[in-house]
């Protein structure tokens, strides 16, 4: 049964992947029909052709290959210097333009040449790139609030778990027993208890664990906790908190892995649970995942040295390594082998699709080719460059060749093949693994 449920977490996280592609390039369609670009395709997937249909002068379909998808549109780029289309080069860079040249005309017919992609204006060529990332932002943004508001996240509470027996710095093991003749903690001598829940804390009414955590570590000596307990009854405990060595914590509010500080300790571990977010709790959760996505990005160049680790040598695959589809896919498959409740693994796998669909949306917005970022730089630059033009009086210079970048781009597409390549082996080798 186990393995029945890993397969289907994988079967249902490709299906997700095979949408999210799907709905990302329907955004650059849907924009490139509405300005008159003639869009001879519409696949997603790579590879041999499983399935199409033609309806009107579009070709949908799908491949065999679910890793990415395309629409192919009229007229990408416009003609060379010479007003050709069709050249040849001896010359392996002039090749690569002339070769992405002609490819954007291959399937030009009569009457399309009010049809081009590059004729468009700039702020057009804009949208129609932009659509695409776009439409995987507002997927990622609908099941992400609606997966915090619905389900709930898994929280820190201000609920006690457990309340420590004595004070210990947070440098001695976790299975470390009191020592004889160690100080009682100041929620043991208080009355604290396991269920309690904090209404306040020396005055200020208590709604969130950070909150509540902040208060602890700014107060040394007395303070007077309000807290009820499981049978709803409300108790007012007198704390003499001390000063401890705890777990430094970072502006992400998680624990800074080897470093601590000294701060107020009153001693009892927090409960965590399943909660309901409100719509402006969600909104700010969101606001935190997009900002962790993009520095994730930044600092993707510099997690290469681990996944080379992690995949030919004898180091640990780290919980925050960048991961693929092959890896996302597994994880998948735990999630619908875990011994969890259904309603967490549907929340579990959504979050999972948003992500992806968040990480879609980041990557594909970097200004380099041939990402779609890297198109809407260069219409961007072209807008530039003929405002300036009007303003000085200069004769309009025309379209920006953004043809004349595609040996940047190969070098751009081989990078990034490459770092594919390098997570795949990782996942298959050293993957990511929600349990141990």
């Amino acid at each position: 049964m186990t393995t029945l449920m890993w397969i289907l977490g994988i079967v249902v996280f490709a299906i997700g992947l095979l949408i999210s592609i799907a709905w990302h390039e329907l955004g650059h369609l849907t924009t490139a029909k509405m300005f008159g670009v003639r869009v001879p395709q519409y696949m997603v997937g790579f590879g041999p052709t499983l399935f199409s249909r033609r309806k009107g002068d579009t070709e949908y379909g799908i491949k065999a290959i679910p890793l990415g998808g395309y629409i192919r549109m009229i007229g990408m780029f416009p003609p060379g210097d010479d007003g050709k289309v069709r050249k040849r080069s001896t010359s392996p860079f002039r090749g690569m333009i002339e070769d992405a040249r002609e490819a954007a005309y291959e399937e030009l017919q009569p009457g399309d040449e009010k049809r081009l992609f590059y004729t468009r204006k700039p702020w057009k060529r804009v949208i129609v790139m932009f659509a695409g990332p776009f439409m995987n932002l507002i997927l990622a943004v609908a099941v992400f609030l609606g997966v915090l508001m619905t389900f709930g996240v898994n929280t820190t509470t201000t609920t006690v778990a457990s309340v420590s027996d004595c004070v210990l710095p947070a440098s001695a093991s976790v299975d470390e027993k009191c020592p004889k003749g160690a100080a009682d903690t100041p929620a043991e001598k208080a009355g604290l208890r396991p269920g309690d829940t904090f209404v306040s804390f020396d005055g200020e009414k208590v709604t969130e664990w950070e909150q509540l955590r902040e208060a602890i570590r700014k107060t040394t000596g007395e303070a007077t906790l309000v807290v009820e307990g499981k049978d709803g009854e409300r108790r007012t405990l007198q704390a003499d908190l001390v000063e401890n060595e705890v777990a430094k914590i970072g502006e992400d509010g998680r624990q800074v892995e080897g470093e601590t500080v000294t701060t107020g300790f009153l001693g009892f571990r927090p409960a965590s649970g399943v909660v309901e977010q409100s719509f402006p709790q969600a909104v700010d959760r969101m606001g935190d995942m997009m900002v962790a996505g993009f520095e994730a990005l930044i600092d993707l160049p510099s997690k290469i040295d681990d996944l080379w680790a992690a995949t030919f040598g004898d180091a640990e695959r780290r919980q925050d390594s960048p991961m693929g589809v092959v890896g996302a896919a597994r994880v998948g498959g735990e999630i619908f082998s875990l011994d969890i409740p259904a309603t967490y693994q549907i929340a579990m796998m959504l979050q999972m699709v948003a992500a992806f669909n968040l990480s879609l949306f980041l990557f594909n917005m970097l200004p380099l080719l041939p990402l779609d970022g890297g198109h809407i730089a260069g219409a961007l630059w072209e807008s530039l460059r003929r405002g300036v033009a009007k303003v000085l009086r200069r004769p309009d210079p025309g379209p920006f060749d953004v043809a004349k970048l595609m040996p940047v781009a190969y070098v751009v597409a081989g990078v990034f093949v490459g770092f594919t390549l390098l997570v795949m082996a990782a996942d298959i080798v050293n993957p990511v693994r929600l349990t141990g």
